[in-house]
């Protein structure tokens, strides 16, 4: 089983060996290739995105299946929440059953907020966390800008996605924000539904 997983750069492929850590211990001999692709950016849009997929689904180097996992913050009014971004991009796929959109709401960094104790360490500062459920953190102030203001208060250096976002996961359990965060369960139960596993309740 290959896997291609669209996404849009530096804190994604550091969340890429973490997710690889987590996903060996539940497939074991049964662990995919997967293939992260990053697009320095963001995903592409409409049918650039179509054409994309298409290309890594057919050829000799095939892949097996494409998931697109985007931020719904993405700098534009594109989408909505969550439940927009993915019906966009399978309106702009096509009906292409080897295609499996996913978002996070609304921005990776929405993943991170359950590990605030450990972002408090990083950052040196006590500021506490945001409320509500981490993928509940909106547009007004979203989960990115969270992090970047304890690190600005604390470190008075900014937080970078490529260095701070893999030391924020490092020595935590991923299922800590799988259990609070419905997109990321979504997006790994679509992993393991590919590979024919239990999925995570």
């Amino acid at each position: 089983m290959r896997i291609a997983i669209l996404v849009e750069g530096a804190t994604e492929k550091a969340f890429k060996l973490i997710l690889l850590d987590f996903l060996k211990l539940r497939l074991q001999q049964q662990m995919p290739k997967l293939q992260f692709i990053p697009d320095d950016g963001r995903i592409p849009k409409e049918e650039k995105l179509r054409r994309k997929v298409e290309n890594l689904l057919t050829g000799r180097d095939a892949f097996d299946a494409v998931i697109a996992l985007t931020d719904v913050y993405t700098g534009t009014n594109d989408f909505q929440d969550a439940a927009d971004a993915k019906a966009k991009m399978k309106t702009w796929v096509g009906n292409n059953p080897n295609f499996y959109p996913h978002a996070a709401q609304y921005d990776f960094e929405a993943w991170l907020l359950p590990y605030w104790s450990t972002i408090q360490k990083l950052a040196g500062h006590n500021k506490s966390a945001p409320g509500g459920l981490p993928e509940q953190v909106n547009h007004n102030k979203s989960p990115s800008y969270h992090i970047k203001e304890i690190f600005e208060l604390g470190k008075k250096r900014s937080y970078s996605k490529t260095r701070d976002a893999a030391k924020i996961l490092k020595n935590n359990n991923l299922m800590d924000a799988v259990n609070l965060c419905l997109e990321l369960k979504a997006f790994i139960n679509t992993i393991l539904s590919l590979c024919e596993v239990d999925l995570i309740p």
